[in-house]
């Protein structure tokens, strides 16, 4: 079993920045492939970005590239979405997920968070 734990979500206005974290614990995380993904209201779970086991390789969605970063340290079983120039259309719940599979499908992610709301300000 891995637990994880979301944090720094809140209220950002449209251009800013915010980063998020989340804490794994339980079984071995380095092994997992560490992803995050979102929900807006009425929409389905979409991928956001996800690193793998490897250091440096990483995916991220068409929708965010460029402007969010996906990182992990091993050594504190954290991964981290650093959202830089975020739009109204960023504003969703945003979910830490890890899997076996590097991968940016929802089905391939064995283990989630509880989540954390980002709203962004026009």
């Amino acid at each position: 079993q891995v637990q994880l734990v979301e944090s720094g979500g809140g209220l950002v206005q449209a251009g800013g920045s915010q980063r998020l974290s989340c804490a794994a614990s339980g079984r071995t995380f380095s092994g997992y492939a560490m992803g995050w993904f979102r929900q807006a209201p009425g929409k389905e779970r979409e991928f956001v970005a996800t690193h793998s086991w490897i250091p440096g390789n990483t995916l991220y969605a068409d929708s965010v590239k460029g402007r969010f970063t996906i990182s992990r340290d091993n050594a504190k079983n954290t991964v981290y979405l650093q959202m830089n120039s975020l739009k109204p259309d960023d504003t969703a719940v945003y979910y830490c997920a890890a899997g076996a599979r590097y991968s940016q499908r929802t089905y391939d992610y064995n283990y989630w968070g509880h989540g954390t709301q980002v709203t962004i300000s026009s």
